[in-house]
């Protein structure tokens, strides 16, 4: 079997995770051009969870800052042969959680710590992890 039929399920999610930073990213940047004192490159003007087009940006910042470790702990779980079913769950697992993390973002306005999006974060970072340890287990075996 060859490897893109190995990781095909593996594959979908991560075209997932990354079609998710770019929805983001059309997002916040709409939000943002509709402004009328829009500076482009610069962050929004108002700095609050109460504004969406901060929230929209504080999102797609969230998922390029977490879209590295992601990618890579995905290639990393290919490149050592790590067992296909569970790269394609954990890998699932942090697209899924991702989605509902932006989605969360953008309809609740709250500066409190955790909310609930906070979990979400969580349960994709954990899953981020899971996919590194079990690469260094297939490595190591």
């Amino acid at each position: 079997m060859n490897l893109a039929m190995a990781y095909y399920g593996t594959l979908f999610w991560m075209a997932v995770i990354i079609l998710t930073v770019l929805v983001q990213a059309m997002i916040a940047g709409r939000a943002k051009a509709m402004q009328s004192d829009a500076i482009p490159g610069q962050p929004p003007r108002e700095m609050s969870h109460h504004n969406f087009v901060f929230r929209a940006w504080r999102t797609h910042q969230n998922s390029l800052e977490n879209l590295s470790p992601m990618l890579g702990s995905i290639v990393l779980a290919i490149l050592v042969a790590a067992p296909p079913f569970w790269v394609m769950i954990l890998t699932a697992v942090m697209a899924v959680s991702r989605i509902i993390h932006m989605l969360l973002y953008y309809q609740i306005a709250t500066e409190k710590n955790p909310s609930p999006r906070s979990y979400f974060f969580l349960i994709a970072y954990l899953a981020n992890v899971a996919l590194v340890i079990l690469s260094l287990v297939t490595l190591l075996a």
